[in-house]
């Protein structure tokens, strides 16, 4: 009970904050694209270069990436989309797939008519981040990676069943049920939205070692106590050619971060840091 009011108070916290910092901004474009039978809500901001977000589970635009748009936006062109049945995009008759919400992602890039882009993904948007990767690798120009896994051993053993024992019921006492209900076009699809993704959380899965080996330059963000196995990071990173002794071999094309002192949540409450990291590294 008590961890489970701990992450209710991070929720709240962050659904303030972020779409406090959200509604002060209008986009410079928004709409809905026809992508693979859906009709999948986007925004623009700012002009430069494409970077494109991608939200975690139950998540939408403003809870995500509220606060962080304003500063990426002043350099890049963010382009920040809803998922399948989040935030203001439908759900549809197909069952939730890593390789289908990645496709949808492509479908974006096709329809807006963008070769290539920048990619940043947070916790199942990371996952989506590295399969839109390694299925459209021309698409990709650099990969960053918060909080997020290629394969289930990445997360913790307590995360793994925490994950599994998440119900419609449970994510109902969180703020992430009012998000859902001020923007999904039918606030009565709850549980069935939430049921269909969970079959999809509930799954062991794995991209796949080789394919993180041929990744385009990425840049792995994580907190020092955010749910992922640390071992499972260090082994990641050295897929990406990370850990060598940098002053005799050079320095690999991807980067690691392990942000102190954050949880999961909370660690898309480090703007600053975060943009510290991300803009330097695109601009490389």
């Amino acid at each position: 009970m008590n961890i489970m009011k701990n992450i209710l108070l991070l929720l709240t916290l962050i659904l303030f904050t972020m779409t406090t910092s959200y509604a002060q901004q209008k986009p410079t474009t928004s709409g809905y694209a026809p992508v693979n039978g859906l009709k999948l809500y986007y925004e623009t901001y700012g002009e430069g270069t494409p970077l494109v977000l991608i939200h975690g589970s139950f998540m939408n635009i403003g809870m995500n990436w509220g606060q962080l748009i304003p500063a990426l936006s002043k350099s890049h062109k963010v382009i920040a989309l809803e998922m399948q049945g989040h935030g203001r995009t439908a759900d549809i008759d197909r069952a939730y797939s890593y390789e289908g919400l990645a496709g949808d992602v492509a479908g974006l890039l096709n329809y807006l008519n963008i070769k290539q882009a920048d990619v940043v993904g947070y916790s199942l948007g990371g996952t989506i981040a590295y399969q839109l990767a390694i299925a459209h690798p021309e698409m990709i120009k650099k990969l960053i990676i918060i909080s997020g896994v290629y394969k289930t051993a990445g997360w913790l053993p307590q995360v793994q069943q925490a994950i599994k024992g998440l119900t419609p019921e449970t994510l109902a006492q969180t703020p992430l049920k009012q998000a859902y209900d001020a923007l999904a076009p039918d606030p009565s699809h709850w549980a069935a939205f939430i049921k269909k993704l969970m079959i999809l959380e509930g799954k062991d899965f794995d991209l796949g070692d080789d394919h993180i080996k041929h990744l385009p330059p990425t840049l792995l963000i994580m907190g020092d106590n955010d749910g992922s196995d640390l071992q499972y990071t260090a082994h990641t990173y050295h897929l990406m050619g990370g850990g060598v002794c940098g002053d005799l071999e050079g320095l690999p094309k991807s980067q690691l971060a392990i942000l102190p002192g954050v949880t999961h949540v909370s660690l898309m409450m480090e703007t600053a840091k975060l943009t510290g990291l991300i803009l330097p590294f695109i601009d490389k």
